[in-house]
């Protein structure tokens, strides 16, 4: 197939077009390059650009006879989103809007969704399934839980069939070792753990050890980044098949919490294999980090047959930490 993938330099889109490019599919990767990296889109033909740019979206959509788009391009940082509001809903909304105008011009029906946990908010209940009420309590899951309201309303009125998938903790890196995580500024546990143990971090905080959990640290969904992706594919193939139609919306994660405390023992047992080690200190709780936040993905492991591939932790961390070696010496 001929793909559009907006965000495609970036972590989980450059790990997304590596896998279509290696199913046979043709890939044109659209990014702005403000948090993604051009050495990244490698797999994919890279467009510099915008979806504030509705010109240049009508000329790609004119150029390439797209049968389906995968959105992984958003402003995600919580903190950010809360002080600067109208940056999420101006590109997490109002340039998905364009994007999805352009697709509905051109006669595109076939979409998927990078969404996230943080359209449900606090947690009533855990594992966290589809059924859950969607209550964000941040303009950054506010937005995608926007947009997957306006794709309900874009099936109704122009057949566009979409996929959300609602992540939890994306995380690990490419088994090959080629592409990996880059964030400026790193928000991610596991990253920022290996960083310290690379030295290009001098600690990590462990922000509260007073849980209603078995350690006392928070509980978190881990799941790699290329089992995210398969999911991704997975679901592309159902909609360019006919096999599902609508505006569907499925959780993935592992369905396996991991406290704090146990991705740091792992990080510490790997990366003492190296003779490095990580300086911890201790903090407190952070507001509105709940104890436990764990999916339930058996709806998309029943609709769409997925299965994660690396679902351990030990597997997650070393393939991450392979990329943070590269990353250290590059630095």
């Amino acid at each position: 197939m001929q793909l559009l993938v907006v965000g495609g330099a970036g972590y989980i889109g450059s790990h997304m077009v590596k896998q279509l490019a290696a199913a046979g599919h043709k890939v044109v990767v659209l990014d702005n390059l403000s948090t993604g990296f051009s050495s990244l889109a490698k797999y994919g033909s890279l467009v510099i650009g915008d979806l504030a740019d509705v010109k240049l979206l009508e000329q790609l959509f004119q150029d390439h006879k797209f049968e389906g788009v995968m959105h992984f391009a958003a402003a995600s940082l919580v903190g950010e989103s809360v002080q600067r509001p109208g940056k999420y809903y101006r590109n997490n909304v109002a340039n998905t809007l364009n994007l999805l105008d352009v697709m509905v011009r051109h006669g595109t029906k076939n979409f998927i969704f990078s969404s996230t946990a943080a359209t449900f908010g606090e947690p009533e209940y855990t594992p966290i399934d589809e059924a859950h009420p969607q209550k964000p309590i941040n303009p950054y899951g506010a937005s995608k839980l926007m947009v997957e309201r306006i794709l309900q309303d874009f099936h109704a009125a122009h057949d566009l069939n979409s996929v959300c998938l609602r992540y939890f903790n994306a995380c690990g890196g490419d088994p090959e070792g080629e592409i990996g995580e880059c964030h400026d500024p790193e928000t991610h546990l596991i990253p920022i753990i290996l960083q310290a143990a690379s030295g290009r971090r001098s600690h990590i905080t462990v922000f509260g050890r007073d849980y209603a959990t078995q350690d006392g640290t928070c509980v978190r969904d881990y799941i790699h980044v290329e089992d995210l992706c398969y999911a991704h594919a997975l679901a592309l193939d159902a909609l360019a098949n006919c096999k599902l139609q609508g505006a569907l919306a499925y959780n993935l994660g592992n369905g396996l919490g991991y406290s704090v405390q146990q991705v740091l023992s792992t990080v510490q047992k790997i990366v003492a294999e190296d003779d490095k080690e990580v300086t911890v200190e201790e903090g407190p709780r952070r507001p509105g980090d709940p104890a436990i936040l764990v999916a339930d993905a058996a709806l998309a492991k029943y609709i769409l047959g997925w299965q994660p591939k690396y679902a351990d932790l030990e597997t997650i961390i070393r393939h991450a930490w392979a990329w943070e070696k590269k990353m250290a010496i590059v630095a």
